[in-house]
């Protein structure tokens, strides 16, 4: 396949290049979801401010488009989706519920997790998602575990396996890359290039800045995909995820996109000028995007209005939930710890 040119960041006339066709409906659907994720993000992030949210906690305000983008190939419960610690949006996206996910980040029992995961693990199986994993690189060992267990139970399902510039040089993603292109496991990999890995560019941290060629020495293909365009993203992995569904085994994507906020909320991010995030604001927003996209399809402003105070109505329902929700009986330290399997 063919590998599209990385996304641009430098002048308005980039923001929309080449974007797929979309229906109204669609665009309308993208952007409430692309909404729900900041918003939701946005309140995630005051309340950690105010130490309801304890731990770690890494916001994905400026990636939305990638987890809505890739969800749109996602057989949901069928289809297996893992990630790294920056995981709110993918759970989101994937739909889970919006009060499971805040009770769970505030530690409480009307959690997915039960209170017992937090920001960096929780799991949803229900809806395909096996977690967000703290330690880096490692859900995609995991992944391609996930993958596997398809293609031997032979049931037509994949592995969207997410991780970003930073892991991308961790030995075991390479270990993983051999063995899926050995077997030819069902497996997109799907690397979120937000530049700066934990604090450091891409170009300080990588002798090989194009992620997308990773996996050319075992002979997977790989594209680049701009992050910042939902269609963009949508389009590239229905054609990945087409061909692994059809035997062709795995396949990267580099898609390029840019967080607003540090690694975490511990980080004030000062290794990057105030006037490089406000200029991808300004001119790669991949929610002013689909707005551009909505104004030429016609949609209307009580279209959009309606959508952000929905999505307002949401967020504060799920601050609501988790803030009523008690926390967990200390008894809960001893369950889900170890699988009873039969004989």
């Amino acid at each position: 396949m063919a590998k599209a040119p990385a996304a641009k960041t430098d002048s308005k006339s980039a923001k929309i290049p080449n974007t797929p066709g979309a229906s109204k409906d669609d665009l309308l659907r993208f952007y409430r979801e692309m909404v729900l994720i900041r918003r939701f993000e946005e309140r995630a992030g005051q309340l950690y401010g105010m130490g309801l949210i304890g731990g770690f906690c890494h916001l994905y305000i400026g990636q939305e488009a990638v987890a809505v983008g890739v969800q749109e190939s996602v057989r949901q419960g069928h289809d297996k989706i893992i990630t790294g610690y920056r995981d709110h949006g993918h759970m989101l996206a994937a739909g889970m519920d919006p009060n499971q996910v805040m009770a769970e980040l505030t530690g409480r029992s009307g959690g997915s997790s039960k209170g017992k995961g937090g920001s960096m693990h929780m799991f949803d199986t229900a809806t395909g998602f096996y977690g967000g994993h703290g330690i880096v690189g490692a859900q995609v060992a995991l992944g391609t575990g996930l993958a596997f267990s398809g293609r031997y139970r032979g049931d037509d399902s994949v592995a969207f396996i997410y991780f970003g510039d930073g892991a991308a040089n961790q030995g075991q993603v390479y270990e993983s890359f051999n063995m899926a292109q050995l077997w030819k496991l069902p497996a997109i990999y799907i690397i979120e290039n937000n530049q700066y890995a934990m604090g450091t560019s891409i170009e300080r941290s990588s002798s090989t800045t194009d992620l997308s060629q990773r996996g050319a020495s075992f002979g997977i293909p790989g594209e680049q995909v701009d992050g910042m365009d939902v269609l963009a993203v949508r389009d590239a992995v229905a054609k990945a995820v087409k061909r692994a569904r059809e035997g062709g085994g795995p396949f990267i994507l580099e898609v390029k996109t840019y967080r607003y906020r540090g690694h975490s909320m511990s980080d004030p991010a000062k290794y990057r000028s105030k006037e490089e995030v406000d200029e991808v604001k300004k001119t790669r927003d991949p929610i002013d995007h689909i707005k551009l996209l909505l104004t030429e399809a016609k949609a209307t402003e009580d279209e959009l209005k309606a959508i952000d105070a929905e999505v307002k109505a949401i967020v504060a329902e799920a601050v609501r939930f988790a803030q009523e929700s008690p926390e967990p009986d200390p008894s809960e330290l001893y369950t889900d710890v170890y699988v009873e399997a039969s004989a």
